[in-house]
């Protein structure tokens, strides 16, 4: 799988610019995927923060992450437009039938696949040697575009997760 995707952001985006990260609950068909496209490109297109335009970007990443970018160096976004972009998000939810609110489920690459596990199930998971210290997890926690590009795909020995997780230990 390739992880590459930082060459697909956009460059003249201060680092210090917000973003938001949702994480479906499943792979968006190729259909799906082009269709989230246009509804993205359109909101983007439209944003607005107390009658200025947002300096936005937004895509679909790996066919199941939703990245919304705001570049606040010309107009800061406020509630009222961080809300527009929650309902377009919401509106994704409900054409396509996922979830993308679920904070309590983790993403990580296992076998070459974006896998997708309960937080509850996290110490079994590492118990079983589903997952190990280097397995690399999608820290959708990352809130600006410096932090994406350096902090989003990460070994889970360097997440916050690895606090609340022991590894299973060769015998």
């Amino acid at each position: 799988m390739n992880l590459k995707y930082t060459h697909l952001l956009p460059a003249g985006f201060a680092p210090s610019s917000k973003v938001w990260i949702y994480q479906s609950s499943r792979l968006f068909t190729m259909s799906e995927a082009l269709h989230i496209e246009d509804i993205l490109t359109h909101f983007t297109e439209n944003w607005k923060s107390h009658g200025a335009s947002v300096k936005g970007f937004a895509t679909l990443f790996f066919g199941q992450f939703i990245v919304l970018i705001a570049d606040e160096t010309e107009a800061t976004v406020g509630g009222c437009s961080t809300d527009s972009s929650v309902r377009v998000i919401k509106e994704i939810e409900q054409l396509f039938n996922v979830s993308m609110f679920d904070r309590q489920t983790l993403a990580f690459i296992i076998k070459d696949k974006i896998q997708l596990l309960p937080l509850a199930q996290l110490q079994y998971a590492a118990e079983n040697r589903f997952i190990n210290a280097d397995t690399i997890y999608f820290n959708n926690l990352v809130s600006t575009k410096k932090e994406l590009e350096n902090d989003w795909l990460i070994p889970l020995k360097n997440s916050w997760l690895n606090k609340k997780i022991s590894f299973a230990t060769e015998i």
